[in-house]
């Protein structure tokens, strides 16, 4: 007689893997899109979409939008980058890995909310302006840190 009962393969056990694995890469991958977007208008206010919502141009050309030249928006892409990169390589890769690339991951995404958090602190009372794209940033940043956490062996 046959058993009928479903096993456990190695197929089965990467197609059962939980959201949460995905979720890191696709946070970053709309991460990149977000500090993108960012860059670009740091570059070109005038083509800004934040319409009626926030003052994208005020954030993003104040004093602080930039570290030696360079929009933060752009150091924020490359972030992302690195996370995205990341976390494919962690879902593609053994488990002897993991235990090296998920404290990168920590690391990459407890500056960017560290960071996000002196940004945000910078808008509401230095800048007295709110970019809804860079809030949108900063959210992601934070769930991926959240994400990130949790694949930390303390």
């Amino acid at each position: 007689m046959q058993d009928n009962s479903v096993e456990n393969t190695p197929l089965q056990e990467v197609s059962r893997r939980d959201w949460k694995a995905y979720a890191v890469p696709v946070l970053a991958l709309i991460g990149i899109f977000v500090a993108g977007y960012l860059s670009y208008i740091h570059w070109f206010p005038e083509s800004s979409l934040c319409g009626d919502f926030g003052d994208c141009e005020t954030v993003n050309l104040s004093r602080w939008a930039t570290i030696r030249g360079v929009p933060i928006a752009l150091l924020g892409m490359g972030m992302y980058v690195l996370i995205l990169g990341l976390s494919i390589y962690r879902l593609r890769s053994q488990t002897e890995t993991h235990s090296m690339i998920a404290p990168a991951i920590f690391g990459l995404s407890l500056f960017g909310v560290l960071y996000s958090a002196y940004l945000t602190y910078l808008e509401l009372f230095v800048i007295h302006a709110i970019c809804p794209y860079c809030v949108a940033s900063a959210i992601i940043v934070t769930l991926i840190f959240g994400l990130s956490v949790r694949d930390m062996e303390f």
